[in-house]
């Protein structure tokens, strides 16, 4: 079994991490920031483009 990861990065505070996309909620609900506590849609926090689409394959 392949381990899959997704990147994600606060718009607010700019602190980048990894995360489990099966430990994640749906891309389009709201997610907070475990340093900052923003919250935004889970979609603002993706890096990059493919990691949203990474996530999407999960949900």
């Amino acid at each position: 079994m392949v381990e899959a990861f997704i990147r994600l990065v606060c718009p607010e505070c700019t602190k980048g991490w990894e995360e489990n996309p099966t430990e994640l909620p749906e891309h389009r609900e709201n997610f907070s920031c475990p340093s900052c506590h923003a919250t935004r849609r889970l979609a603002e926090f993706m890096r990059t483009e493919r990691d949203l689409e990474t996530l999407k394959q999960f949900h």
